[in-house]
């Protein structure tokens, strides 16, 4: 088997072909980053020996056109993680970085990695327009948030005695009052600027909260047995949906779980049996299922009992809630695997517990 390492950019991309089985060099093409481009670049691998496997750099800005161009070709491809990329990279005898040594490292950590162990690159439509629309509110409340901030530091410095409630300027309620003492006030210039902060956060939050109406009827019909999971609401199952995508990428829950860094990483030595907390992974679905299991553990008189029943054995909070986290791994993945209901038997949503 041919692996064929790929490094993607803005204007190109650079392929490098390996032989599976010794990871030995065999050939290298740098194409254009447009359709003709990837033309070439199938043509190029159609000419290697052997069956071939895509591994591509997992940037989905730049990368996104090739994937869905070879899999619409019937191409198999998977995704490599720049960190596994540069701790490919790392391990050689040549020091330096290029787009060729880069693609060699990808195809060399695909063969290190075990193909069998990276997610495979898919195209769902609906996952990849939830993934945007979580993403672009995610972005709208980071810019509010910032505008927030420089307008509460402009209100103290214009009326130090002026307090504002943590959250309040979400409400329309305070932006309406903050608008009032805007206009009674001296129009300086650090009023005339706080008042167009007011506009911007009005603004943002309209558009934040069109965004979240928005997927509710995008999830509820992609995925609404997630929104049957105690404590899970649309924002949560939203992030799920657009980061896991389809399902059928991963073999088990276990690289699910590995994909959110939530599966721990081995650490033992001699005698000694241990695993550290993993750091890695997709972060947004980490925080995604870690805000699942404290809502669980809030709201959900089972999953309460059970990290009830952690502690107990001696574990810290935050160790049981990893426990329960790596459970809803596995829920979600049972969950996303199977046609959609329209309504779920309360034990299927909480097997595993008791």
């Amino acid at each position: 088997m041919i692996v064929i390492g790929t490094d993607t950019h803005k204007r190109t991309h650079t392929a490098v072909a390996v032989v599976a089985g010794t990871g030995e060099f065999s050939s290298e093409l740098t194409a254009s980053a447009l359709p003709r481009g990837f033309a070439e670049m199938l043509r190029w691998a159609e000419r290697l020996d052997g069956e071939r496997l895509w591994a591509i750099e997992d940037c989905r800005h730049v990368s996104g056109g090739l994937e869905r161009f070879l899999i619409a070709r019937g191409e198999r491809v998977l995704r490599v993680s720049p960190r596994l990329m540069g701790v490919s990279r790392k391990g050689v005898r040549n020091a330096g970085k290029s787009d060729s040594i880069d693609a060699l490292a990808i195809a060399r950590a695909t063969l290190s990695e075990g193909p069998e162990n990276l997610p495979a690159a898919t195209v769902d439509e609906q996952a990849h327009e939830i993934k945007l629309l979580v993403d672009h509110r995610d972005d709208l409340v980071a810019q509010r948030s910032d505008d927030q901030r420089r307008l509460r530091w402009h209100l103290h410095d214009l009326w130090p005695e002026f307090e504002l409630p943590a959250g309040c300027l979400d409400r329309e309620k305070w932006l309406a009052r903050v608008s009032r003492r805007l206009a009674r006030g001296e129009q300086s210039r650090r009023v005339a600027i706080s008042r167009e902060l007011v506009a911007a956060i009005r603004a943002r939050t309209r558009r934040i909260r069109e965004l979240e109406r928005e997927l509710g009827g995008a999830v509820r019909a992609k995925a609404p047995q997630l929104l049957e999971l105690p404590g899970c609401g649309v924002l949560t199952a939203a992030r799920i949906v657009g980061d896991v995508g389809d399902v059928t990428r991963f073999a088990s829950d276990a690289k699910l779980a590995r994909l959110a860094g939530i599966a721990p990483i081995p650490v033992s030595s001699g005698t000694r049996d241990r695993h550290r907390l993993d750091r890695g992974g997709n972060r947004k679905l980490n925080c995604a299922f870690h805000r699942l299991a404290v809502n669980q553990g809030r709201l959900h008189a089972q999953a309460r009992d059970y990290l009830e029943r952690k502690q107990a054995e001696g574990r810290t909070r935050m160790d049981a809630l990893r426990c329960l986290k790596r459970h809803l791994v596995r829920r979600a993945f049972i969950l996303l695997s199977r046609p959609t209901p329209t309504t779920l038997p309360a034990a299927e949503l909480v097997a595993g517990l008791t």
